[in-house]
């Protein structure tokens, strides 16, 4: 059997270990400059440097780029916490505005929501019980002398490190919170809220059904696109927070459909 080897991906992936090289020796770096000297455009420099710093990698300046401490960037594996971060620190200091004092809220195992978690743990001014079976988002509240925190249990799996299955079901089922706060794999206005496998789709959907409110955190580039499992109806959740990059159209269909769009 023969395998693929797609050269524009390598390509891709030399030039942006080449950046984080320079950033180490640097601290910073000029787009005309990486031009030169890896033997590409500066559109293809400027295209690198944008991605990267969705990814949290690096912080994009006028014309450059500079380093992020290595600390921030290795302490989780999962690339998706490092994607449209900015972002999504915008939507998880949206969402803290609609949380109360002494509220019971259940955040999931999404990026999105690990954002939330972190937010959460830098604000004192808000004391929580807060339900998760995320491990990451778990992680970054133990300990935290203003968050009540219930981890909940099961078999342990997925990219971000999550408790699922059947004992996390019946685990989940056993609390009645205030709100809930969960990510998505894409909001479709045809076919509803989407997850990307069935697990997680059974955790979202035992979610929905032990929260007095559900928002959705999702930032713009969850809209539209493919999907695995269909989590819910848009029409079943009270709120959809996402990011001010979301399109008219997306506006459009959500005030077609009826829905909450709060835009961070």
């Amino acid at each position: 059997m023969f395998s693929v080897i797609n050269y524009k991906v390598i390509e891709m992936e030399e030039r942006r270990q080449a950046i984080l090289r320079k950033l180490e020796e640097k601290g910073s770096v000029r787009v005309a400059e990486l031009s030169k000297e890896l033997g590409c455009s500066e559109v293809t420099i400027r295209n690198d440097i944008k991605n990267m710093d969705q990814e949290g990698l690096l912080k994009r300046t006028h014309g450059g780029a500079l380093q992020i401490d290595s600390k921030t960037v290795r302490k989780y594996s999962a690339e998706s916490i490092y994607r449209n971060v900015e972002r999504k620190k915008q939507i998880a200091a949206c969402a803290y505005a609609f949380i109360e004092d002494r509220d019971t809220i259940i955040i999931d195992d999404a990026s999105s929501s690990f954002y939330l978690a972190a937010y959460i743990k830098e604000h004192p001014e808000k004391r929580l019980a807060v339900v998760t079976n995320s491990l990451l988002a778990g992680n970054e509240l133990a300990g935290v002398d203003h968050v009540e925190l219930y981890m909940i249990g099961g078999h342990v799996g997925g990219h971000l490190s999550a408790t699922m299955g059947e004992a996390a079901l019946q685990n989940m089922e056993q609390f009645h919170v205030d709100k809930a706060f969960i990510g998505v794999h894409s909001i479709n206005f045809d076919v509803g809220l989407t997850s990307i496998a069935t697990p997680q789709m059974q955790v979202k959907r035992t979610i929905l059904k032990v929260a007095e409110q559900v928002y959705v955190l999702a930032d713009s580039s969850k809209f539209g696109g493919g999907y695995v499992s269909v989590i819910c109806p848009i029409q079943d959740v009270y709120k959809i927070i996402t990011d001010s990059d979301v399109s008219r159209e997306n506006i459009k269909k959500a005030q077609e459909s009826d829905i909450s769009l709060v835009i961070a």
